[in-house]
């Protein structure tokens, strides 16, 4: 099973794609990451993009689509594939049929996780965490049982994203509309569309992408 996976940051994909990574099996396949591993890894494709991205310019379709068939091609054709953060444009869409059609696979399922603006303000802007063990706490939502006391190690050292606040969040917002807008109609024509409460439990969230994909994760 392949699945593109789109949710804007905070609204609670990563730990979905786990979940699906974790007890079904799949592979997440986020391009950035891809793309750092890679570049690491002194690969044909991570040289081609580290020289690209030296020269300060943005990575081709031509180079990512080859980054994913290499992870798709390493991965054997029974693993599944989450994908994130790519398709983004029309040419990146198709691309990825191609991509898939040459390994015998097709796209099986868009799931996006659509969420309130404003309470993924507020859910973004109150994470913080704790410097010494990356436990994580929210200010309306889970405050440690000691104000300023880490439940657990005992630190008193917290940390807060600096990029968590509002004008940034909004921002991303902003993009990931822009961004999806484009590819959405292409899959809505298809019928493999199916859009779920972001803002939900994370157990109800699971439950319903489940239920989108047709397929029980145990959690």
């Amino acid at each position: 099973m392949n699945i593109i996976l789109l949710g804007p940051p905070g609204a609670g994909k990563g730990t979905q794609a786990q979940r699906l990574v974790e007890h079904y099996g799949m592979r997440q396949l986020s391009t950035g990451d891809m793309l750092r591993a890679a570049v690491k890894a002194g690969t044909p494709v991570g040289l081609q993009a580290k020289a690209v991205m030296e020269r300060g310019e943005l990575v081709s379709d031509e180079i990512v689509s080859a980054l994913i068939g290499e992870e798709l091609d390493a991965m054997g054709s029974g693993v599944g594939a989450i994908f994130d953060g790519y398709p983004r444009t029309e040419a990146q869409s198709a691309s990825l049929d191609d991509i898939l059609a040459a390994r015998g696979r097709k796209l099986d399922h868009v799931i996006e996780l659509v969420v309130d603006e404003d309470a993924l303000v507020e859910r973004i802007t109150g994470r913080f965490t704790c410097a010494q063990c990356g436990k994580g706490y929210h200010d309306k939502f889970e405050q440690p049982r000691q104000v300023g006391v880490r439940d657990k190690c005992g630190s008193t050292e917290f940390k807060r994203r600096p990029d968590d606040n509002e004008a940034t969040v909004r921002t991303r917002m902003a993009e990931y509309r822009a961004k999806t807008a484009p590819i959405l109609p292409i899959y809505e024509a298809r019928g493999i569309v199916a859009r779920v409460d972001g803002m939900a439990e994370m157990d109800h969230v699971t439950a319903a992408i489940e239920s989108a994909i047709g397929q029980k994760v145990t959690h």
